[in-house]
């Protein structure tokens, strides 16, 4: 049996730029190197688009901590 699954992944990544529009490069560009070293995800799974847009936190924005492995 055939069954079709519509999935999302959501994030937010907290980075360092200039900009809104350096953010989005910058998180543009990492996505896009991952899934390009990764093509079995995209083959696999049906991946068709990454989309984003970066915003100034606001008084509705809680702080998170955002945890980095590096």
């Amino acid at each position: 049996m055939k069954v079709k699954v519509h999935w999302i992944i959501d994030g937010v990544a907290e980075i360092d730029a200039e900009t809104p529009e350096d953010a989005e490069k910058k998180v543009e560009n990492e996505l896009s190197k991952f899934m390009g070293e990764n093509k079995h995800i995209a083959d696999n799974l049906g991946a068709r688009a990454i989309q984003g847009k970066a915003y100034l936190p606001g008084p509705d924005d809680k702080d998170e901590i955002i945890e980095n492995d590096e």
